[in-house]
């Protein structure tokens, strides 16, 4: 049975893969691995070393911490406040908005975001 962190750490590599747009096949080529190691990792099947773990945050371009964000010492699965759940990067529908709201010119972002604020303590 995989480790809790190692499943973590994996969703968290299958995240920002998604997130910057790359294969798992791509990332496998950039970091010197067969993507079927990639899809091990992502799972949880497998553990990543802290070397490999390096690299893949070197071709996805975050820093190595960003793979234990959201990571809680006690319960895993803990809701992370009143209304965000704590694999928020779980849900396809979420990475989708992430996504289309980075793609928006930063002007119109900005705007959006206030918007977004406004209609929440209206909620």
């Amino acid at each position: 049975m995989p480790h809790p962190v190692d499943v973590h750490v994996g969703k968290r590599i299958r995240h920002r893969r998604w997130l910057v747009g790359m294969t798992q096949q791509q990332l496998a080529q950039s970091v010197g691995i067969k993507f079927q190691q990639i899809q091990k990792y992502e799972t949880g099947a497998n553990r990543v070393s802290a070397s490999r773990l390096w690299d893949i945050a070197d071709a996805l371009d975050v820093e190595v911490s960003f793979f234990f964000e959201g990571l809680d010492h006690e319960n895993g699965d803990k809701e992370v406040g009143d209304m965000i759940p704590a694999d928020l990067l779980g849900d396809k529908e979420a990475l989708d908005l992430i996504r289309s709201y980075y793609a928006i010119p930063e002007n119109q972002r900005r705007r959006l975001f206030d918007l977004a604020r406004v209609l929440s303590d209206v909620a």
